[in-house]
């Protein structure tokens, strides 16, 4: 198996520049909102020229998807490791859930989830990058993992993607008690969360 090469100095360097602007627009974007983000606040914070930072995001828009990409994919690579083909399909099922509403509930997710809500009225792009970078990976995702499932006849097929919905509304409710101030969630409450959401699930859609 082949290792690619390390990056040269002046790549290098471009990387680290793209993940210093990145840093900082994501910082901007949830201490002050979309609308008070701009190119030009950024380079006053970060140095350099307005062509340095045009050459790297050619709009805000583009700069917050990447912001979004970015912050995102490290859950996308965990979900897609939790929905395994080759395990337990209520294990796997629990461990997406607990992976979701874990992350659901993080600081970072829940100012994340204030700024697309106050955002979305008067910039729609913000509510439509976050949900084809964030939102629909996740449910495409399990989408598909469900679908596998209904071809091996494991699941009556009632509709993968409407069956991922539901399953992921189940999920969802712990992030509203967040964001209502009602409660901060324990890990074994997350948990506890997670198998029960599972075995609802299977009770529901089991063949």
């Amino acid at each position: 198996m082949s290792v690619a090469p390390a990056p040269g100095r002046r790549e290098q360097r471009k990387q680290d520049r793209r993940c210093a602007i990145l840093a900082a627009a994501r910082r901007s974007f949830l201490e002050e909102g979309y609308a008070a983000t701009s190119m030009s606040g950024l380079l006053k914070t970060l140095g350099g020229s307005k062509t340095t930072i045009w050459s790297y995001f050619r709009s805000k828009e583009e700069l917050f998807a990447a912001v979004v990409e970015d912050a995102t994919r490290t859950f996308r690579e965990e979900v897609k490791a939790e929905l395994s083909l080759t395990g337990d399909l209520e294990d796997a099922l629990s461990g997406f859930c607990r992976s979701l509403m874990t992350k659901v509930v993080a600081p970072e997710a829940l100012a994340t989830w204030r700024l697309v809500v106050a955002e979305s009225a008067r910039f729609p792009e913000v509510g439509k990058i976050f949900y084809a970078l964030a939102a629909h990976p996740t449910q495409a995702t399990l989408s598909k993992f469900i679908a596998y499932h209904i071809r091996a006849a494991r699941l009556r097929d009632e509709d993968a993607e409407r069956m991922a919905n539901m399953l992921i509304n189940m999920c969802s409710g712990l992030q509203n008690r967040c964001l209502w101030g009602v409660s901060v969630p324990q890990p074994e409450e997350i948990k506890a969360d997670a198998s029960a959401f599972a075995k609802y699930f299977l009770l529901t859609f089991s063949t």
